[in-house]
């Protein structure tokens, strides 16, 4: 693809998007499911594992999107931590389904509004559990998850980030 063809698909997506803002904003879904041991199985939809641009910045929908796959980060990060949090508290899980979601306005991302963020503007996890602990135990599980799952407080974090580039 060269830049008059991107250009080409992705300057109707522009236009809609400033007669329509709320047409750019989209939420994206990642879904996981605690598996065996210690593991998380996500649900991608995807056979394919090459990045591509996401259908609403005018790609084909064949290519991962990296939103998706920063979600899908966050659910198996969770999903793992939330099954070593069960085991080491003695919390019998007997099924447990993580969903993340993050609304994306893709206004941002194409440069039609500075107004709008380029990024995630809220992501939502949530826990679907079947276990027969206490409410006080279950809060525990997702408070001690929260605190201890990599991606998810590096998301809320927000670490100082460095860009470099070499010459090849």
């Amino acid at each position: 693809m060269d830049s008059q063809q991107l250009r080409s698909i992705q300057s109707p997506l522009k236009e809609k998007y400033r007669e329509n803002p709320e047409s750019a904003v989209v939420t994206l879904t990642a879904k996981g499911r605690a598996g065996e041991g210690i593991t998380c199985k996500l649900e991608t939809g995807k056979t394919l594992s090459e990045a591509g641009l996401h259908p609403a910045t005018g790609g084909d929908g064949l290519s991962l999107c990296s939103g998706d796959m920063l979600l899908e980060a966050l659910v198996a990060c969770a999903g793992v931590t939330l099954k070593a949090v069960a085991t080491s508290l003695s919390i019998n899980l007997k099924d447990a389904v993580i969903i993340a979601e993050g609304d994306l306005d893709f206004r941002g991302t194409l440069a039609v509004s500075k107004e709008a963020p380029v990024g995630f503007k809220n992501i939502r996890l949530e826990f679907e559990l079947e276990t027969d602990a206490e409410k006080e135990q279950i809060e525990s599980l997702i408070k001690l998850t929260e605190r201890y799952c990599v991606v998810y407080q590096t998301i809320k974090s927000a670490p100082n980030l460095t860009t470099s580039y070499n010459i090849m």
